[in-house]
């Protein structure tokens, strides 16, 4: 296995930039994973590190070899596509192997791997079926299968869950997490699904119009947004936005104006913000609480508009006044009904202030976050 530099990669069609500057370093076994909106670049980033794209500017490093001018057959990287590009009129078995026969592996070797590759998907069993005879579960193990038997220095997945139905993305996403520990595999993966990539990445980079917005772990992009786009991207339901201004700023954070003209003294640095200076105030729907659960610096008064009943939690939607809407998650067992008016309580400790430009504000008290070595202890365990 290797480590993956990609240094200031820029890439141009035209006139459009499509990679603007991008520097990562991938470490040796690690599992990285690109995300971000439709259009931001992470395909391309990952076709850029497979060879399929030449950078514009920059260069592409796996262990010491700079291989940004490599052929992708040179590199020793395995990619697998969203599609499941199987031959159709092969055997399961054939489709495996057909990599290593056009690099004449010899008949003993290839079997050895096949059967190994086999056995570590669980699909020795399939290894004579034809791929119309299975199902997309068992094509997308195929597709990796086929990367597998290559001992490729890293392997790539470009969005390779998103032709499977929701129960077997779940189910696929644990496979995944299980076969990188066992391989202790460099895997670079690219999603548009932040539930995925906090699932199974040990670390995240945010990539948005063609730029890193943010590197680290899951818990760290979700605790610690260094801005507001990372801020609104990471969590399922998204981060609730309010406009508001700075009322005071003192040792305790800056204090600002909630609708209804409530105080709320978040507790954050508030560098070069002044009293006045517009803001934009973050905080989650499952840290907001409903109708007086748990404990809470401000109650805004609401009407609920829709709710969700989701089983074990409801997702509701409020309105503030003013016309200021507001997502809350909270228990199944709650009793909120479509018209019902009922406080909303927000935690002053869990809100987030962000600039008008976008950028974070640091918290006074730093929020603890798992680091990668502390994920991998735990998969590990």
């Amino acid at each position: 296995m290797a480590q993956v530099t990609l240094g200031h990669i820029r890439k141009t069609f035209g006139s459009v930039t499509v990679l603007d500057d991008v520097s990562i370093d991938i470490e040796d076994g690690e599992f990285m994973v690109f995300v971000g909106p439709s259009g931001c670049g992470k395909t391309t980033l990952l076709r850029t590190i497979a060879g399929l794209e030449r950078p514009s500017a920059g260069r592409v490093m796996i262990g010491a070899d700079n291989v940004t001018a490599w052929p992708p057959a040179r590199r020793g990287v395995a990619m697998v596509f969203q599609s499941y590009a199987l031959y159709p009129h092969m055997t399961v078995r054939e489709n495996i192997a057909f990599g290593l026969k056009l690099a004449r592996v010899s008949q003993a070797e290839i079997d050895q791997r096949v059967r190994e590759a086999a056995a570590t998907l669980q699909i020795d069993h399939l290894l004579d079926r034809k791929p119309r005879e299975l199902s997309g579960g068992q094509r997308q193990r195929v597709a990796i299968g086929r990367s597998i038997v290559r001992h490729p220095k890293v392997f790539l997945f470009d969005e390779p869950l998103s032709n499977l139905d929701a129960e077997l993305r779940v189910q696929m996403r644990v496979e995944l997490i299980d076969l990188h520990q066992r391989l202790r595999a460099t895997m670079v993966y690219v999603t548009h699904d932040q539930i995925e990539a906090m699932t199974m990445a040990d670390r995240i980079v945010v990539l948005h119009r063609g730029r890193v917005e943010q590197i680290g772990a899951p818990l760290e992009l979700y605790q610690q947004p260094d801005n507001i786009f990372v801020a609104g991207f990471i969590g399922s339901p998204k981060m609730n936005f309010l406009p508001v201004t700075a009322d005071a700023v003192g040792a305790e954070g800056v204090t600002v104006r909630l609708p209804g003209d409530l105080p709320l003294t978040v507790p954050v640095r508030p560098g070069d913000v002044r009293a006045g200076a517009p803001l934009t105030l973050g905080v989650r729907p499952e840290h907001l609480g409903l109708d007086g659960e748990g404990r809470a610096d401000a109650r805004l008064p609401a009407e609920a508009q829709v709710v969700e009943h989701l089983g074990s939690e409801i997702l509701a939607h409020m309105m503030l006044p003013g016309g200021v809407a507001l997502e809350v998650k909270a228990t199944g067992e709650s009793a909120l009904h479509r018209g019902a008016n009922v406080p909303v309580g927000v935690r002053a400790e869990l809100c987030y202030l962000f600039t008008e430009a976008g950028a974070a504000l640091a918290p006074l008290r730093p929020r603890p976050v798992a680091t990668t070595r502390d994920r991998r202890q735990a998969l590990a365990s």
